[in-house]
């Protein structure tokens, strides 16, 4: 979950990059330095005496190479959760993350203590739709295990990027489930959009959803608000929820087109001063004095928070939803002279109060990256009661209501999770595909009178009947998923309607697949009906 600086392209000096690589490019002059009594200069004196005596004198032969890979991977460990060292081979797929299209299962993941986390299905790809969730542990994939193996990013790359319509099984342990949970995913092309949809609810309201922040997000932002502006548009739900993060300068740049005047959207600090930086509004917005409601959970994080965080300060708007990820770190990409690159965390980013709203770490990656299940457990998904805010971390907006830094942007508007109609039966129909297969046949089989009859018509009209719904548990009986007639009737409507945003999607795409969806979520329903809460706090420019 990434923020990278405006500047991120700069490179280092090229002392600060030969000691970041300690131990690669080390030579001999290092240590003959003025400062060569320094704590640095003698550890990395010592670093490069340990690593002749082994590559000289060590029983057996030894890839020197792999050795510093694995010291660098160590000490990174000991650092905060989202500094990262890439190699040189796995560069080109890092950086189609946020700049290009791929073919795969779709997720943004890390390896931790050896084990594979899911940091975040990619909106649209073939892990969104089978179900996988931020934190989960992928332990096999095709019955092969890859868990606690010493799996590499190369290992992972050659395993789950693959062809478009070739499958691969993930096999994945899932927080507060002993067994393992199947997944049989179809890779597909991941494309890199960042505005998943965008259309008008009704006369005067108008929704975007932002998967993440890459080099195009605000290009596509701005089309989508222009073409709404152009229908009517007076109020917008911009929906951020599930959104992992990404380029700082994208945030900043959605984030001035609300905001009248000058006023701070964020700042950094960091020990170097240089990355002490004021990111202000100043760009005359299209939608800068209309009712504006952010959609915010604990999958958004970083560039989602700062957006979220800059409205929520300046009394902007109104942030609906649950307590974000809190990921408050930026990091600055530094180009290796063999290739490979060096993610690190140079700052802190503070929200237009002072608030850093970076979770705590201290308990390790693991912990830090199961925290959603953390909240899951204690209630806090569910009553923001559970939630505790800390005291000594008070701040006050604009207007002078309390916010709270230490851990996430906690809404204005909280709205529980709704659970009421899942069962495990729904469940494996995403995860053996069946929903997919079902809506596909469907859309295709009859595309010709959907299309003529349009998508209007098919929001208000089309209905899933008693036969698709047989039909869609005869394709489920075919991937091997047994029928369970309670749990079934207990999840039919969400079925039926899970169906009908499915079958939308394989003829208008996201466009006509969230109108439908967005009926079934909670926190989307609920905000409609907040507008004249977001108008009341808002501040209007001069």
């Amino acid at each position: 979950m990434k923020i990278q600086n405006t500047k991120a392209q700069i490179r280092l000096p090229l002392f600060l990059s030969i000691a970041i690589a300690a131990g690669i490019f080390i030579g001999a002059n290092m240590t003959s330095s003025a400062d060569g009594g320094s704590d640095l200069a003698q550890s990395l004196q010592k670093f490069r005496e340990i690593l002749n005596y082994v590559d000289r004198n060590y029983v057996d032969e030894v890839k020197t190479e792999d050795l510093v890979e694995k010291a660098i991977a160590d000490m990174l460990e000991e650092l905060d959760p989202h500094t990262a060292y890439i190699p040189k081979e796995e560069q080109e797929y890092s950086r189609s993350q946020l700049e290009g299209n791929f073919d795969g299962i779709g997720i943004e993941y890390n390896i931790f203590r050896d084990t594979i986390y899911v940091v975040a299905p990619l909106s649209g790809g073939p892990s969104e739709r089978v179900g996988l969730l931020t934190g989960d542990k992928i332990i096999k994939v095709d019955t092969e295990n890859v868990a606690g193996i010493g799996i590499k990013t190369r290992g992972v790359l050659d395993r789950l990027r693959g062809p478009k319509g070739t499958q691969v099984t993930v096999s994945i342990l899932r927080k507060n489930n002993e067994d393992l949970l199947d997944f049989e995913i179809i890779r597909d092309k991941i494309p890199q959009f960042s505005v998943d949809a965008s259309y008008m609810i009704d006369d005067e309201i108008g929704y975007i959803k932002v998967n993440r922040f890459t080099a195009t997000t605000y290009e596509e932002f701005k089309s989508a608000l222009d073409k709404l502006d152009e229908k009517g548009l007076q109020k917008l739900i911009l929906d951020l929820t599930g959104n992992p993060g990404g380029y700082m300068s994208m945030a900043i740049q959605m984030a001035d087109e609300f905001l009248p005047g000058d006023p701070m959207i964020v700042f950094t600090k960091g020990k170097e001063f240089r990355y002490n930086q004021e990111h202000r509004a100043g760009n005359s917005g299209l939608f800068e004095d209309r009712p504006l409601i952010v959609l915010i959970d604990e999958g958004s994080a970083s560039a989602s928070e700062i957006v979220s965080g800059a409205i929520q300060d300046n009394d902007r708007g109104l942030v609906v939803g649950r307590r974000s990820f809190g990921k408050g770190l930026v990091q600055m990409p530094i180009d290796l002279s063999d290739g490979s690159e060096l993610r690190l965390t140079i700052s802190r980013y503070y929200t237009p109060s002072g608030r850093s709203i970076q979770r705590s770490y201290e308990g390790g990656k693991d912990d830090y990256y199961s925290d959603i299940y953390n909240r899951y457990t204690s209630g806090e998904l569910y009553n923001a009661d559970s939630i505790h805010q800390n005291d000594t971390l008070k701040y006050e907006t604009v207007k002078g209501r309390t916010v709270y830094g230490g851990g996430g942007i906690m809404p204005d508007y909280f709205i529980p999770m709704d659970t009421a109609g899942n069962s495990a039966y729904l469940n494996r129909l995403f995860t053996t595909n069946a929903i997919r297969e079902y809506s596909l046949a469907y859309s295709d089989g009859n595309r010709a009178k959907l299309e003529s009859d349009g998508f209007d018509k098919y929001f208000t009209d089309f209905e899933i009947n008693e036969k698709m719904l047989k039909e869609l548990v005869a394709v489920a009986e075919e991937s091997g998923l047994a029928y369970n007639d309670a749990q079934f009737k207990h999840s039919k409507n969400l079925i039926k309607l899970y169906l009908k945003a499915q079958i939308a999607r394989g003829i208008w795409n996201n466009d006509g697949f969230y109108p439908i969806y967005n009926q079934s979520n909670e926190i989307y329903t609920q905000a409609i009906q907040l507008f004249d809460q977001a108008e009341a706090i808002m501040v209007r420019s001069n």
